[in-house]
């Protein structure tokens, strides 16, 4: 199950039936099920908490995800700053609601297993990224 909460901030125009599949299809992909994953759509100062709090973290970010993987089923919670993401679709001149289906499926990448912060890796993940933005309906 997929569900998508909002605290703080107004819940963003999702098109939840369509993006759950999407969600799926880029999961089977990679020989994945879908468990339970819980987006939160939260403000900068929201994730700036999250992150001090739970990873020790003292900056803002666009998303922080907590794997609750299970063998070849993917279940987690996801929490997205939507200021980030309006910000970083201004930055990289992209359409916001691209930019947010980008950080919605950048977290089930990385539940997937695919990481960013190792060398070679961001080019990965934005591969990875490209080719589920394809995916997109």
């Amino acid at each position: 199950m997929i569900t998508y909460n909002a605290d703080g901030v107004r819940m963003p125009a999702i098109k939840k039936r369509a993006t759950n599949a999407w969600i799926k299809a880029v999961a089977a992909s990679y020989g994945r099920k879908v468990g339970e994953i819980g987006y939160l759509f939260v403000d900068d100062e929201k994730i700036l908490e999250v992150n001090r709090e739970y990873l020790g973290h003292d900056y803002y970010t666009d998303i922080i995800t907590f794997d609750y993987d299970e063998d070849d089923t993917i279940s987690g919670d996801l929490v997205i700053s939507l200021d980030t993401v309006r910000s970083n679709a201004e930055l990289f001149g992209k359409p916001y609601d691209e930019e947010l289906h980008r950080v919605i499926i950048h977290g089930i990448l990385h539940l997937c297993g695919i990481n960013d912060k190792g060398p070679g890796e961001r080019e990965q993940m934005e591969a990875a990224e490209n080719r589920a933005l394809a995916l997109l309906p």
